[in-house]
C-alpha cells in the first residue's frame, strides 16, 4: 500500500482548533489592555485637572476658609474644601496653616470615580 505525503482531515482540524483558540485569547489579551489603557489615561486626565486647579487654589494669596463646587464642561466635578487647621497651635502667630482638599469626581462607563488631592498651606493672618 502506498501512502502518500500530506495531513489527514483529522491532523487539520486539530490544528485549525488549536489555532482558533491562540487568536481567541491573544485577541481577548489585546482588548483587556485596550480597556486598560482606557481607564488610566481617564484616571491620568482627572489628576491633570486637579493637579491644575490646586496650583490654581495655592497660587491664592488670600486664601481663606471656604467650600467651593465647580462644574467642568468635560463632566467633572470639583470639590474644593480651605479649612483653617491647628488654630490653637497658630493663635499667637501671624501666620495660619491652612488645609486644602480638592476631590474630583467623574463618570466612567455606570460608575462614579473620584481622586483626591489634599495639601496645606501657611499664610499671613489678615490683622482685623
Amino acid at each position: 500500500m502506498k501512502r502518500s505525503a500530506g495531513f489527514t482531515l483529522l491532523e487539520v482540524i486539530v490544528a485549525i482548533a488549536i489555532l482558533g483558540i491562540a487568536v481567541t485569547v491573544v485577541l481577548q489579551l489585546f482588548s483587556a489592555n485596550l480597556r486598560a489603557i482606557s481607564v488610566s489615561g481617564d484616571y491620568v486626565t482627572a489628576a491633570t485637572r486637579a493637579e491644575a486647579k490646586m496650583r490654581e487654589i495655592l497660587s491664592d494669596d488670600r486664601l481663606s476658609e471656604k467650600f467651593s463646587s465647580e462644574a467642568t464642561q468635560e463632566g467633572y466635578r470639583i470639590d474644593v474644601s480651605i479649612t483653617d487647621v491647628m488654630k490653637e497651635r497658630t493663635e499667637n502667630l501671624q501666620v495660619k496653616l491652612l488645609e486644602v482638599d480638592l476631590t474630583i469626581h467623574w463618570i466612567q462607563g455606570t460608575k462614579q470615580k473620584s481622586m483626591s488631592l489634599r495639601t496645606f498651606k501657611v499664610v499671613e493672618k489678615i490683622a482685623g
